[in-house]
């Protein structure tokens, strides 16, 4: 089983799950960030730490979110780690209300 960053980081990117990730599995785009499912040690610290809900245990995906697991997959592969803290987005809480951001983003 891995951790998965879910819909709720687009736009808002926190990196709070950053500081208490033990192994160092997040990956870093420009608009939200993607766990490496390969290095996640299932500890489930980043869970508890989102601000925004937005990492789920991969049991707890919902069917019409499993696309994420393949998806954070993926990215991890492509984007660069992140170990550091940084501040959130500057339009963050604008995009923490928003529905559907995966497809605003593709559009």
């Amino acid at each position: 089983m891995t951790y998965v960053v879910t819909e709720p980081c687009i736009g808002c990117k926190h990196t709070d799950c950053i500081q208490v990730c033990p192994v160092d599995c997040f990956h870093e785009g420009a608009n939200f960030l993607a766990i490496d499912p390969e290095r996640c040690v299932d500890c489930g610290l980043c869970e508890v730490e989102c601000p925004v809900g937005a990492i789920v245990a991969e049991s707890g995906l919902a069917p019409d979110q499993l696309h994420w697991l393949a998806l954070n997959e993926d990215l991890a592969r492509r984007w660069p780690p992140i170990t550091q803290r940084k501040p959130a987005l500057p339009d963050a809480a604008d995009w923490a209300a928003r529905t559907d951001k995966l497809a605003a983003l593709v559009r």
